[in-house]
């Protein structure tokens, strides 16, 4: 067992990296504080070619896999998670559906500008109504004169203001239940489809979360992605690998706190020493760095498993848990080192802290999580 990166692996670390403490790291609490989405990020991002890391070369993309899309993640989310929220969406939710689920006709339409940088994609799924119980879904398609009808609204969505490219799931078959959802790609600018209202969140704040409504929005017959009523199984398998990213983008969150606690450890003084020579925040230290190497393993095993093409629900659904709750408590911590200063914003651990929480709720909440997990665990069982 090789749990060592390739030489491929940490020149796409170091790329990222570098990216992201000269383009991202100068900006962090400006937009943070603006709400600003950097829109003009998107194509940067598109010419290193990290929003096609994980789609073939022939759609405009690298031709990599699961591992080294997670390390991408990590490295943006280690200095602002808004940011790599924005990617995972973009790239794990939008693009990939449309990897998984599109024809020849629409990889070539819609998959290639994403995966470029030239679009820029928002997937819908979540609805006021509807959250982890997405299967009963109040937005509708109905087929009229050789056209699709969309009417309802999603909410919660990642560059919903913003988004040049849409998937939208609706209800086909309402008594099929979640057997009768499907998928569709809605262009900005179609009649009936209008961004909403654009949420203030606690937390990544960089990242566009808004609204989108559908009133009478009539799409072609070929903007149906992947076969009728088989929307909501498609995305089940989308989300699978939206956990592992979550995963990535958690383990990267965890380790800027902890590197900003162990920076601001060796150069607060009390009592005459600095307090990285206290046993108490030595073993704090200790603690977080433990906890932020065991949601790494978990994640890149999980990548690891999509990239050899084999069941990954559980492995995905550990990882997620794992390391969002464990992003957390570490972005907590970073505060308690950091004291009374933790709790302003002139230091990163507080904005850590806001956008860690995000990842036990989203794509799945924690609870769903260790429901799939125990679902998963109890199938293994013989006799079950």
């Amino acid at each position: 067992m090789d749990f060592e990166l390739s030489e491929e692996q940490w020149h796409i670390k170091r790329l990222v990296r570098e990216f992201a403490e000269s383009e991202i790291r100068p900006h962090v609490m400006e937009w943070d504080e603006a709400q600003h989405f950097p829109r003009e990020l998107i194509s940067k991002l598109g010419e290193l070619g990290l929003l096609g890391v994980i789609f073939p070369e022939e759609y405009g993309g690298a031709g990599m896999g699961p591992v080294e899309y997670a390390l991408v993640i990590e490295e943006l989310a280690r200095v602002d998670p808004s940011v790599a929220l924005s990617v995972a969406a973009h790239v794990g939710l939008c693009a990939k559906h449309i990897d998984l689920a599109g024809n020849e006709e629409q990889k070539r339409k819609y998959l290639v500008p994403l995966a470029r940088g030239e679009k820029l994609g928002a997937w819908g799924l979540t609805e006021p109504s509807s959250g982890s119980d997405a299967a009963h879904m109040s937005t509708t398609a109905v087929k009229q004169n050789g056209q699709w009808v969309l009417n309802g609204s999603k909410n919660f969505t990642t560059h919903g203001s913003y988004a040049d490219i849409y998937v939208i799931l609706a209800s086909t078959d309402k008594a099929r239940g979640a057997k009768g959802v499907s998928a569709f790609i809605v262009e900005r600018g179609t009649p009936g489809l209008t961004p909403g209202r654009k949420e203030n969140k606690l937390g990544m704040r960089a990242s566009d979360t808004a609204s989108v409504i559908l009133e009478d929005c009539r799409l072609p017959e070929e903007n149906l992605l992947g076969e009728v009523n088989r929307g909501f199984i498609d995305a089940l398998q989308v989300l699978d690998g939206g956990r592992i990213t979550i995963g990535a983008l958690a383990v990267g969150l965890a380790q800027g706190a902890l590197e900003v606690a162990a920076r601001y450890a060796k150069e607060r003084v009390a009592f005459g020493r600095p307090i990285a020579e206290f046993q108490a925040i030595q073993w704090k230290l200790a603690d977080m760095a433990t906890q932020v190497e065991a949601a790494r393993l978990l994640t890149l095993r999980a990548a690891h498993l999509a990239g050899e093409g084999k069941p990954v629900k559980k492995a995905a659904s550990m990882a997620k848990l794992f390391a969002s709750e464990m992003a957390v408590r570490v972005a907590e911590e970073a505060i308690q080192i950091h004291g009374g200063y933790g709790y302003v914003k002139d230091y990163p651990p507080e904005k850590y802290w806001r956008d860690a929480k995000l990842l036990t709720i989203g794509e799945g909440t924690s609870e769903i999580q260790r429901l799939i997990i125990a679902r998963e665990l109890l199938k293994e069982v013989d006799g079950y």
